[in-house]
């Protein structure tokens, strides 16, 4: 009994130090404005063609245990009217934790005048959560007996709103309703380590002249228990191919962002971010992350202004 209970304090624990900073458990993203499927179901089907996303990220480089993502997905349109599809696919590691989720979305759309929409989404999916004690350093050779892999199968769903026209965009999203328990051994070890996660965004752009366009972008994450996230993003837009730009997170990081759009259909991005809060005293190379997008345009459309969302 004794070495169970050392066992549970011991997972607590390390989880504890696994998890990402403040507690926020999402994967953290410097283009999310490239990516909103990442948080928001209800982006589905808004650019009007078939859209894959595939995004790396890595940060604090050099950092042992430091947090590395990546991200996949795929959405579009349905040819039944205002019906949309997408899934997406995440993996995150830190440390000796990693969590892999798969995720199907569904999102409808309401069309106004003016070129304006509404998009309801919905998602719902699973993601394996699995702590790896193998990769842990144990001081006590006695530790190995009673440490061992730890493995955990959540279902959960999210709901999304996304409003948009051509050069501006507002979203509301909770893509994951249900906050669950961690569990070993039919022990409780927390209440709440699924913590339910609110996001809003926003988004517009405004041309400055002929060649250069200015697209600022908003994002705001509230988790219980935990510091309001806040990013800052501003982009200019040249001869409608190439994104330069710089971000903002409050009381964390700042750094930059590149993209370049080839012929229209295919995109590639850039981010490098540095901690400005105590982990800038730790040494590290930044965060980096990479992006490719690919669309694939419907049988009776054809690409005529920027895909600027």
């Amino acid at each position: 009994m004794l070495l169970k209970n050392i066992k549970l304090i011991k997972i607590s624990f390390i989880l504890l130090i696994c998890a990402n900073s403040y507690a926020q458990q999402d994967e953290q993203s410097s283009l999310y404005m490239f990516n909103p499927m990442q948080f928001n179901p209800a982006f589905a089907g808004s650019r009007g063609d078939i859209n894959f996303v595939a995004v790396v990220r890595s940060q604090w480089v050099g950092v042992k245990g430091a947090p590395k993502s990546q991200f996949f997905s795929l959405n579009s349109p349905l040819s039944i009217k205002n019906m949309n599809l997408g899934m997406h696919i995440s993996n995150d590691q830190i440390g000796a934790r990693n969590r892999t989720s798969f995720y199907g979305d569904y999102a409808y759309t309401l069309r106004f005048k003016k070129d304006r929409n509404l998009n309801f989404g919905l998602s719902g999916g699973a993601e394996q959560m699995t702590v790896d004690f193998q990769k842990l350093v144990a001081y006590d050779p006695n530790e190995t007996d009673y440490l061992a892999s730890f493995s955990q199968l959540n279902f959960n769903g999210g709901v999304g709103l996304y409003y948009f026209t051509k050069k501006f965009y507002a979203g509301l999203s909770v893509p994951r309703l249900f906050q669950s328990k961690l569990m070993n051994q039919s022990v409780v070890i927390s209440n709440a380590y699924i913590k339910r996660h609110y996001f809003l965004t926003m988004g517009f752009v405004k041309p400055i002249n002929s060649v250069i366009d200015l697209k600022s972008s908003f994002l705001l994450k509230v988790v219980e228990n935990a510091p309001v996230t806040v990013d800052l993003n501003a982009n200019l837009f040249f001869y409608k191919t190439f994104w330069l730009g710089a971000m903002y997170r409050y009381n964390e990081s700042v750094g930059m962002n590149i993209a370049y759009q080839i012929k229209e259909k295919f995109m590639v991005g850039y981010s490098y971010d540095y901690p400005i809060n105590g982990l800038s005293s730790i040494r590290n190379l930044g965060s980096h992350e990479v992006m490719l997008n690919y669309s694939i345009n419907g049988k009776n459309k054809s690409f005529g202004s920027p895909r600027y969302f």
